[in-house]
């Protein structure tokens, strides 16, 4: 069996092999967390093993993040901080990598005023609006994965004295990363096999809409618009395979953006801005969100939807079957990452060009008048469960059974 250093060591090597896909040369940017210094440190040396030309880590400190949303004028957060985007836009000029590891602590911000929150957010997202829309067309290498802080640990083990917290979630991360086999890049590569069989099904049967039902209370139609198309596993939008995330258990496209009409209930909680929005739910008529409620965190929905007149329509429909590494672990991880790879999500806000014919080709207009959406948010949140039925409807208005009880059946 292998140590937990090894385990670490394996993890940090499928960011670089599978998760990037690095190659020699290349320069590559990092952004970890400040408390996991020592696995920065590991990741930067097995990107230079991999044959990373240059490696940079931007330290990413939430309880500085704390203190600026707390001191900060509001009208400075509404600034967009171009400066700091611009090594952003220079890493894809470079032909550069990016690695992200998303750890947040689920309940920083639950004293801060969702505004400010919100004010921050949306400056950050117009003044990085270039290279987002480069990693949304797949023109640049990236991957977003996890690793454990004391703070999320805590979170997800409440019970536990906190390094044993964070050693029991560095274990679960490895388990759901599949790290935990022999040869994790031959497993991935099962894995990424698999997925893209499904898409091959769903791209063939090319559905004209979606119909979700739970016993709990979703109702949802969702139309998907002419030459949509399904994408799960790796990219290879830059003519090198990469994995966006790992884990990911998804395959995803493309809502009309005026087609989603119906309610869902969201089947686990959503962490936004550092505020856990529970147990909430959404109404749409002709693909706007006409209604909202939440049990926590109304404030923040609220703040998230009202960020620009795209953040009230979806952007992504993503399915993942119920049985599967991460849900059958019955763990909610307040992350989501895993949250939304435990289960079939939805996406408020901007949709991905890239699942949509010629989609990376057309200017912002030209994608609008195909039925996708743009916005400045894209938000995933939770709607699979044990109950979750989806039906789809043929061109030729043929039903056919794409989920049963939470699970595949096609």
């Amino acid at each position: 069996m292998a140590s937990f250093t090894e385990l670490q060591e394996k993890y940090a090597e499928l960011m670089m092999k599978v998760g990037l896909n690095l190659q020699p040369g290349q320069p590559l940017l990092i952004q970890c967390p400040i408390e996991l210094v020592d696995f920065g440190r590991l990741l930067v040396r097995k990107a230079y093993e991999s044959g990373a030309s240059r490696v940079h880590v931007d330290w990413v400190d939430e309880e500085l993040r704390k203190i600026n949303l707390e001191l900060s004028p509001l009208e400075d957060l509404e600034k967009p901080a171009y400066w700091r985007s611009s090594i952003f836009d220079a890493l894809y000029e470079a032909g550069g990598a990016l690695l992200q590891v998303y750890a947040p602590n689920p309940d920083l911000l639950k004293d801060i005023d969702s505004a400010r929150a919100s004010a921050l957010m949306k400056s950050d997202s117009i003044a990085r609006k270039e290279f987002r829309n480069h990693t949304q067309n797949g023109d640049i290498k990236w991957c977003l994965t996890s690793a454990p802080t004391v703070a999320w640990a805590r979170k997800v083990y409440p019970e536990l004295p906190d390094d044993e917290a964070v050693e029991r979630l560095w274990r679960q991360i490895f388990y759901m990363a599949r790290v935990t086999h022999s040869n994790p890049v031959a497993i991935w590569q099962e894995h990424v096999a698999m997925l893209k069989d499904k898409v091959r099904i769903l791209n063939d049967f090319h559905f004209q809409s979606l119909h979700y039902t739970t016993p709990e209370g979703t109702d949802l139609t969702i139309e998907l618009p002419e030459g949509h198309l399904w994408l799960g596993g790796s990219w290879d939008g830059t003519d090198q395979e990469f994995l966006p995330n790992i884990p990911t258990e998804e395959v995803f496209t493309l809502p009309q953006r005026d087609g989603v009409n119906g309610v869902v209930r969201a089947t686990m909680p959503l962490n936004h801005n550092g505020t856990l929005i529970d147990n909430f739910s959404l109404t749409f008529e002709k693909g706007r969100i006409v209604e909202y409620t939440a049990e926590s965190g109304y404030s923040s929905l609220k703040e998230m939807i009202e960020t620009d007149d795209g953040a009230h329509y979806l952007g992504e429909v993503a399915l993942v079957q119920y049985d599967s590494p991460i849900s059958n672990l019955k763990q909610i991880f307040f992350n989501t990452l895993f949250d939304e790879n435990a289960s079939c999500h939805l996406a408020i806000g901007s949709a991905y060009p890239t699942t949509i014919q010629g989609g990376t080709e057309m200017s912002r207009d030209e994608l609008l008048q195909k039925g996708v959406n743009y916005s400045l948010q894209h938000v995933d949140f939770m709607v699979g469960s044990a109950t979750l039925d989806i039906e789809g409807l043929t061109q030729d208005g043929k039903p056919i059974s794409v989920f049963k009880n939470g699970n595949w059946a096609i």
